[in-house]
């Protein structure tokens, strides 16, 4: 009951009518900022990944490298003989440990820039945007190629969520210069 009295008076105050998300009190679009959320959601998530992926090549630090990757191969079940598992195979063969520390803070540079982009949309910040639409925009043709020269099922997805997310950021922007 106090809920619905509580909701009534915000309905009374704000001048809305229930369902009503085209603007919220500051003249913002719910649905556009619940959009940037989840764009930064997907953003924090690549960082993560990237970072965890870090944290696991230093791992292999004074480790045998060869020996891991070997393994690795095996686990996903991919034939050892085939080419590119063993062009992998043989580069880990050659790794250094430097090499393994330039990966992990490869790694740990990438990761931030993904956060620092990812905290940017979600306070809705502009350069945010711009700096999302041109990094999500500069992989775009590469994609392309790649699904032109041989498509499957993981390029056509990768493909896809950043056709959608560089044209809803587009979008975004868009909106926001016709203010």
């Amino acid at each position: 009951m106090k809920n619905e009295l509580f909701s009534l008076r915000e309905k009374k105050l704000s001048g809305r009518k229930p369902g009503d998300t085209t603007m919220n009190d500051n003249g913002e679009n719910p649905s556009q900022i619940r959009g940037l959320h989840l764009v930064a959601l997907l953003e924090g998530a690549k960082g993560t990944i990237v970072l965890l992926t870090g944290f696991g090549i230093l791992a292999l630090i004074h480790e045998d490298v060869h020996l891991a990757v070997e393994q690795l191969v095996r686990h996903l079940h991919i034939n050892p003989a085939r080419h590119y598992p063993r062009i992998f195979i043989d580069l880990a063969t050659h790794v250094t440990d430097l090499q393994l520390w330039v990966l992990a803070f490869s790694a740990l540079c990438y990761s931030v820039v993904r956060f620092v982009e990812a905290y940017g949309l979600w306070k809705r910040m502009a350069w945010a945007e711009w700096f999302g639409l041109l990094t999500g925009g500069m992989y775009i043709p590469l994609e392309l190629f790649e699904v032109a020269r041989r498509a499957t099922w993981p390029k056509i997805t990768i493909l896809a969520v950043n056709l959608v997310v560089v044209g809803y950021l587009a979008y975004v922007l868009l909106q926001s210069r016709r203010k």
